[in-house]
């Protein structure tokens, strides 16, 4: 018997550099010392083995590669601050901020067996009471250097019944706050796709609105296209078994369509298993250029066109 192939833990190579700039609309940056060491390791959600890039080093990583600019999305308590001080201390830099839907049951006491079969992350963090979260949220999100609101949603896979309706509460709140502060609302939509736009309906979505990691079938593309929402993709996109989501993409028309990494998560293929970077987000665009019918500088040019339409230039 030979022997297995040891899994690969690092941060892949960097792909072939991008004919023009593009932007990564949804990244999670880790919150690091001057040193290289996170500042609070619970944080900081890498595969095991893998060893954090400083920011600095994935920036100039993205650069090289055509990725000049990225919003990182703080979405617990904890990263809000780091990622508004992340924003201002690198110019390509802006952030998103939000109350993760996962977070939200959590901050209002809800202790049940998620619907996946983890028990609930419980941290310190959680003692402070939902509204309260929210409104540090509020609080941060006026700065200009806070770009979205957002990842705020719904999330079915990792939250029970009696966390929905927190959920829901929360996602209204951010809703409520993009159109306040006239910023447009990154959405997670995880296996709630008929709640999410019932809710966007029935409280009227922001003017500009990005599904993130858009994980919908064409049904959903379809709705998205006519209400006008933008559909951001991520590495899932280059998945062999993903033929449903690339139809879902075909079916939007290209000014709706957005790309991001996800980074540290959703690494695309052949790197699936390695931690996520935005230097890696070029074989995203690639296939979404492919399923556009575009090469791949007119691909760039559209993508960075529709992140300039949803939330300016920074």
């Amino acid at each position: 018997m030979g022997k297995k192939k040891s899994r690969r833990r690092g941060f892949p190579v960097a792909p072939a550099p991008l004919p023009a700039p593009v932007v990564d609309n949804h990244a999670h940056l880790p919150l690091l010392g001057a040193d290289g060491v996170p500042l609070d390791d619970d944080d900081v959600a890498l595969p095991p083995g893998a060893a954090p890039l400083t920011t600095a080093e994935q920036l100039a990583r993205a650069a090289a590669v055509g990725v000049t600019r990225l919003i990182t999305v703080g979405c617990d308590v904890p990263s809000l601050a780091g990622s508004v001080a992340l924003a201002h201390a690198h110019r390509a830099v802006a952030a998103a901020l939000a109350i993760h839907p996962n977070e939200a049951p959590l901050h209002a006491g809800v202790r049940e067996v998620a619907p996946d079969g983890l028990d609930p992350a419980v941290r310190a963090h959680h003692r402070i009471s939902l509204g309260d979260a929210v409104a540090h949220v509020a609080e941060l999100a006026r700065d200009p250097r806070v770009v979205a609101v957002g990842e705020s949603g719904l999330d079915f896979f990792r939250t029970g019944e009696l966390g929905k309706a927190h959920q829901v509460r929360a996602f209204r709140d951010h809703i409520a706050l993009a159109k306040e502060l006239g910023k447009p609302l990154q959405v997670h939509d995880r296996d709630a796709h008929a709640a999410v736009v019932e809710t966007l309906l029935a409280d009227g979505a922001p003017e500009r609105t990005v599904f993130h990691c858009f994980s919908g079938d064409v049904a959903l593309a379809r709705t998205c296209a006519e209400h006008g929402w933008y559909a951001s993709f991520a590495g899932p996109v280059t998945f062999k078994a993903n033929d449903e989501l690339r139809a879902a993409l075909r079916e939007l028309p290209p000014e709706l369509v957005l790309v991001e990494t996800d980074a540290p998560y959703l690494t695309p293929a052949p790197y699936r298993g390695q931690p996520n970077a935005s230097y890696v987000m070029p074989l995203t665009v690639a296939a979404i250029a492919q399923q556009l019918e575009l090469d791949l500088e007119r691909a760039c040019t559209v993508l960075t066109a529709n992140t300039d339409a949803v939330y300016g230039t920074w």
